[in-house]
């Protein structure tokens, strides 16, 4: 199979869907890869570190994504490059179609396999490829938090850590999943106060065994919520409902009870946002005001730092990567953890939780199997 790895073009992302270990791994299989000029650069990757490895450095998308049987990327295609996808190709990268009807009919349209690293789920429930940028996402929330709490970005003008005689800043966690837990252990680190809120009691009990003193776990309820959301100096909104939109779990109402420059980080945005005033924005333009409360809901967190995040990606990703390589369907009929990774095939979406995010029909993968991919 050939393999390829367009530069990413979303703003302000830095990251690349391979690295030189997975394009020796391709070519020690029997695989060709192609990888774009430059596409590397910003993860501090050489195109000689790719060639050494095996890959063809070809110089723009259109010849990459006409010879590909497969593309591999860190975030969607871009609507620039809709028209260079084809029937039955593989798409394996980032999608989160619940929060984006326009991607979803592009990739209806083209007909392509789309795979998504967010859905591909082991038999214990864990999302081995969200993982590693949940674990970045979450650490980087309280990062963007503590500085946009700066006066000069509009924040309270306060730290999150005190110093003796002066109390610490209160951060309020909604979701004790991955992205929380890593929110958790940064905030507490520095010193905050921290609360982290959850629906499930046996990941609440997991939190507080493992969680040092100053965090404590409530459940996640609209009581509990409104009364920690008036609280916070810093909310971050850490919910995930896998291939689904994100549930509405502050509203409007509580934002408007929030303290002047009180911070909210968004990391659920890319799936819709949890939080009812949060609205996507860029690394170029990050942050924006309602009632008072910066607002800081950037879509790609992870791409600001790609020489941390581009190797956690693809330390998960390539094994399901080479094993894509061996072609579909086989690939999928032997393998069942990468149909869970299936959203779109054959022009028909198979994954439940993106058809009833967009309304659109849903098929059997089964049937689509049959002869579409």
């Amino acid at each position: 199979m050939i393999v390829g790895a367009p530069s990413e073009i979303k703003e302000s992302e830095y990251r690349v869907g391979i690295v030189p270990a997975g394009v020796h791994a391709l070519v020690q299989a029997g695989h060709s890869a192609l990888v774009q000029a430059g596409a590397g650069v910003g993860s501090g990757i050489r195109d000689e570190d790719y060639a050494e490895a095996g890959a063809d450095i070809i110089s723009g998308p259109e010849e990459i994504f006409s010879r590909a049987d497969m593309i591999v990327k860190v975030k969607e295609p871009q609507p620039c490059e809709w028209p260079m996808l084809r029937p039955r190709q593989i798409l394996f990268t980032y999608f989160h179609f619940a929060a984006d009807l326009a991607l979803t009919r592009a990739m209806l349209d083209c007909r392509a396999t789309c795979i998504a690293y967010e859905t591909i789920q082991l038999p214990d429930g864990s999302l081995p490829l969200l993982m590693p940028m949940s674990e970045v996402a979450g650490r980087m929330a309280v990062h963007e938090g503590a500085k946009y709490l700066e006066r000069p970005m509009l924040g309270r003008g306060i730290l999150l850590a005190g110093v003796p005689g002066v109390a610490p800043a209160n951060v309020v966690i909604i979701g004790g999943g991955l992205v929380g837990s890593n929110a958790a252990k940064m905030a507490a680190g520095l010193g905050a106060n921290v609360v982290i809120l959850d629906v499930d009691l046996n990941r609440l009990r997991h939190l507080d065994d493992i969680m040092p003193p100053n965090v404590t776990t409530l459940m996640s309820n609209p009581y509990n919520i409104r009364e920690a959301v008036q609280r916070a100096d810093l909310l971050i909104g850490a919910v995930l409902i896998r291939g689904a939109r994100a549930p509405k779990l502050v509203t409007a109402e509580m934002v408007h009870t929030m303290k002047p420059g009180a911070v909210i980080v968004d990391v659920a945005i890319d799936q819709g946002g949890c939080i009812e005033t949060c609205r996507p924005t860029t690394h170029q333009d990050p942050t924006y005001l309602v009632d008072g409360v910066v607002h800081y809901c950037v879509t790609n967190m992870p791409g600001a730092v790609p020489g941390t995040s581009t190797y956690a990606l693809t330390n998960a990703t390539q094994r399901y990567m080479v094993r894509l390589a061996r072609g579909l369907p086989a690939a999928l009929t032997n393998d069942p953890i990468l149909q869970t990774g299936v959203n779109i095939a054959g022009g028909k979406i198979v994954l439940k939780e993106v058809a009833e995010a967009t309304g659109l029909p849903l098929s059997e993968l089964s049937e689509v199997m049959d002869g579409e991919i």
